[in-house]
């Protein structure tokens, strides 16, 4: 370690950590300096500011008074005592449409012109009252002639109404007549066929029990399209022999399914042995893998040890011989020696 030049670096440093503090100690100063200076003048910008103002409202007393301004004549307090009166006539000049002071109603002339309008208003009273009661007269000769030729149709139509109902009258005790008729008519056919009915209903009944459908006769459900087929509206069921052959059929296929079933476990036991096998040979092919990858890693695990071993080697000889040498103060003396 060089210790004369870290004497020196700490003698410059301290030395430049003075200069720095006289520095700020001289900043700080003039600091206050220009405050006391800035209130100085605001005081004194305060002070000349109320004086302008106290000159200004002198002035506006003595020289800028109300009377003497041009719009005084509105907020004069005397305005009403020395105004006019708005106007001395209907013909005044003064009263123009934009002056606001005349409009439609409000002439001097108001009381004589409102007499007037009354008793115009009574006379046009008089004559509605008069139109009305004529008008009331001509409604009642209306209703009156009304209520005549209201009662004539009504004794026309009461006269046709009792024509009506006779004629009415008439034609039920017609229809009534022929309807006792038809009744008539159909009683004697509905008992016509009751015993037609009742008839047909016997031969029906004999000829069902000398029929082959109550006697069971097998050979009735023979079908036109084969023996193999028959009708089923008149078949009575199969025989002994037809039963004897159904149920060898029967035992023929349960026979057959119990075969099938058989052969199907035969055939999934021989599935289930390839998939052990199979499921063998993978585990060992897996511990063949594992196996083959711990090898990779104990060669790369050596590998990276004399790499580790190298790179520790040449850290040291960096460390002991290449940066063994300290840099002095003329080295670093070198730098900011130019304008660049």
């Amino acid at each position: 370690v060089d210790k004369d030049a870290l004497d020196t670096q700490i003698k410059e440093r301290k030395i430049q950590e003075a200069t720095e503090k006289a520095k700020n100690e001289k900043l700080a100063s003039e600091m206050k300096q220009n405050d006391k200076i800035m209130c100085m003048l605001e005081e004194r910008q305060k002070n000349d500011i109320r004086n302008i103002n106290m000159a200004i409202g002198e002035f506006r007393k003595n020289f800028q008074k109300p009377e003497t301004r041009r719009e005084f004549d509105l907020s004069d307090p005397q305005a009403l005592k020395k105004d006019t009166p708005a106007r001395l006539s209907d013909s005044d000049p003064r009263c123009t449409v934009s002056g606001l002071q005349k409009f439609m109603g409000e002439d001097l002339n108001y009381a004589q012109r409102m007499i007037f309008q009354k008793e115009q208003l009574r006379e046009w009273s008089l004559q509605q009252q008069r139109d009305w009661k004529n008008t009331l007269a001509d409604k009642k000769f209306s209703d009156d002639l009304y209520d005549k030729n209201r009662i004539e149709l009504d004794q026309k139509a009461m006269e046709l109404q009792r024509a009506d109902e006779e004629t009415r009258r008439a034609v039920c005790a017609a229809i009534k007549d022929f309807n006792r008729v038809q009744a008539a008519e159909l009683a004697e056919r509905k008992k016509l066929e009751k015993y037609q009915t009742m008839k047909d209903d016997m031969a029906e009944i004999s000829n069902l029990l000398q029929g082959d459908l109550l006697s069971e006769n097998p050979e009735q459900a023979a079908s036109s399209f084969g023996r193999h087929r028959v009708m089923t509206d008149r078949w009575k069921g199969m025989n002994q022999d037809q039963l004897m052959a159904i149920r060898y059929s029967q035992q023929q296929q349960i026979l057959e399914k119990l075969r099938l079933k058989e052969e199907e476990h035969q055939r999934n036991a021989e599935w289930d042995r390839q998939r052990i096998q199979a499921a063998r040979a993978e585990s060992l092919l897996e511990r063949h893998q594992q196996r083959r990858n711990q090898e990779c890693r104990r060669t790369l695990d050596s590998i990276n040890a004399v790499l580790s071993q190298e790179q520790k080697s040449k850290n040291m000889y960096l460390k002991e011989e290449a940066y063994s040498n300290f840099p002095t103060a003329q080295y670093y003396a070198q730098f900011n020696t130019t304008s660049r």
